[in-house]
């Protein structure tokens, strides 16, 4: 979900490396603060090689291969983290050993615990929705009634053909998407059934033509700097594009809304693989992940909520009185979550999801 930040800490290293004065961190582009990783590694004298993905299949396919060396990831909850974990790739966590536990928020605790029994492998970061980023001024001048809060804005052909011209991009993700288009059909987001995914495949098929590129981070500069119009992405990414903008020289206008069907909501956790090479580094790291300065500040520069209950206090108001960061209970009560699925299903959704980017 975010990469640009990162390019420029030089202070890091590019690849995970073994050694006792370091730790590997495999995390989300642009998910905590740079500041806060320079003060983490002046104040421990642990070396920090943090590396980024920009999609949850990436990371899957790392942590299967047992060759990854990461210390730290951050996958999503469901359904990634709940399939590793089934595969045992995490350490059990000490909690002893995390000084700052007890900052975490219970509610975010408890939903976290429907996909960990016990929160016994991982700790809540961040959390946010899926949604519509646009640039308000491209969008009305080709459709000034653009249904911009709506799936039809993504998954009607009609509607999408209108701002081909200006760029659309979508996330490169099955996981994220079909079950987007499976709403907007009103199926079941979490359907496993063939005949559903086939109808949600067919909606995709049919917007594919006007799709730009699908990518799972390039939208935020994409948007910001006016070379797309439209993007299906990350609530925190697209407010992030939305800032960037405001601050740029022709001060563009990107909005963000929450599709009123309803959407997903997502949380990301991070946690110590099983064959982690510096794992009481991993500790130190995680507890400096769960100092509520460092999860505010990372929420201010993400525009994602985080699971830290004493960060809220830390945080403005322009980020916890926010709708598209916090939102309502009235709009969270057509939010939905995604099951893992079977091995077969999984392949399955990877097969159709190839099919269709590449418009066989």
């Amino acid at each position: 979900m975010r990469l640009s930040l990162f390019a420029a800490l030089v202070a890091f290293a590019a690849t995970p490396a073994l050694g006792q004065g370091q730790v590997n961190v495999y995390n989300w582009s642009d998910y905590i603060d740079p500041v806060q990783l320079k003060d983490f590694a002046k104040q421990t004298g642990i070396k920090v090689n943090y590396t980024t993905y920009d999609s949850n299949e990436i990371l899957d396919a790392k942590l299967k291969s047992g060759q990854a060396g990461y210390d730290i990831v951050v996958p999503t909850a469901s359904p990634f983290f709940v399939r590793q974990i089934a595969a045992n790739l995490y350490r059990p966590l000490d909690k002893s050993k995390l000084k700052n536990y007890g900052n975490l928020d219970p509610a975010t605790m408890a939903l976290l615990g429907k996909y960990d029994n016990n929160n016994a492998h991982g700790i809540p970061w961040m959390w946010g929705t899926i949604g519509i980023g646009y640039n308000a001024t491209e969008i009305r001048k080709r459709m000034n009634n653009a249904p911009v809060d709506s799936l039809k804005m993504v998954f009607d052909p009609a509607t999408l053909s209108r701002f081909s011209d200006c760029g659309i991009m979508v996330l490169d993700s099955a996981t994220d998407v079909l079950p987007a288009a499976l709403k907007y059909l009103l199926l079941d987001p979490d359907s496993k059934k063939p005949e559903d995914l086939a109808k949600a495949g067919e909606v995709l098929k049919g917007i594919r033509p006007f799709i730009r590129k699908f990518h799972s981070s390039e939208y935020i500069n994409a948007l910001a700097g006016g070379d797309i119009c439209l993007a299906f992405g990350y609530s925190g990414d697209i407010l992030q594009a939305k800032d960037r903008a405001a601050a740029s020289p022709e001060k563009r206008e990107i909005n963000f809304a929450i599709p009123r069907e309803g959407t997903m909501v997502w949380m990301d956790v991070a946690a110590i693989p099983k064959n982690a090479p510096n794992p009481d580094n991993a500790y130190r790291f995680l507890d400096f992940m769960l100092d509520p300065k460092v999860a505010a500040a990372s929420s201010v520069l993400t525009n994602y909520a985080n699971g830290n209950a004493a960060a809220t206090p830390l945080m403005p108001k322009s980020i916890t009185g926010n709708k598209s960061i916090y939102p309502t209970a009235d709009a969270r009560a057509y939010f939905y979550t995604i099951t893992p699925g079977t091995a077969a299903e999984v392949r399955e959704r990877t097969r159709l999801w190839t099919s269709i980017k590449t418009g066989q």
